[in-house]
């Protein structure tokens, strides 16, 4: 089974301070146990590694770098991502959804993923599934 995974779940996993941290935790172990193959997008990584260095440590950004973010697969947005998630973002007209976020949306669209490990509402808006609780994996396709 192939997953987005969007900052919010990446921080609340790595993060246990985080209010969403037992809830992630769970659900990450839940999609391990799935076998879940986790995608995400460059803009992801560079959010996180900064939200990591910025209310947590340097330190933190760095484990996360060479230790988590080898197990996730990667897709590096070029100039024509870049520019179908910022058009994405004008038709939206929308200042709550972020370019990494538009920038995920087309990516998913593209891959034909629709399971998001997210806490961000704009997944489930955008007509993606958020699995936010183990319980979500029940109402995964077949």
């Amino acid at each position: 089974m192939r997953v987005f995974v969007d900052t919010s779940a990446l921080f609340a996993v790595l993060v246990e301070n985080d209010a969403m941290a037992v809830r992630a935790g769970n659900t990450f172990r839940a999609l391990l146990e799935r076998n879940a193959e986790f995608h995400t997008t460059s803009y992801v990584l560079l959010e996180t590694e900064a939200l990591l260095q910025a209310r947590v440590s340097l330190a933190s950004a760095r484990r996360f770098h060479h230790e988590f973010a080898p197990l996730l697969r990667i897709r590096w947005i070029d100039e024509m991502l870049h520019d179908r998630a910022f058009r994405r973002l004008e038709l939206r007209n929308r200042r709550d959804i972020s370019l990494v976020d538009s920038a995920s949306f087309v990516f998913m669209e593209d891959a034909g993923i629709t399971p998001a490990f997210a806490y961000d509402q704009h997944f489930a808006a955008e007509g993606f599934l958020p699995l936010r609780v183990p319980a979500d994996l029940d109402n995964l396709p077949a």
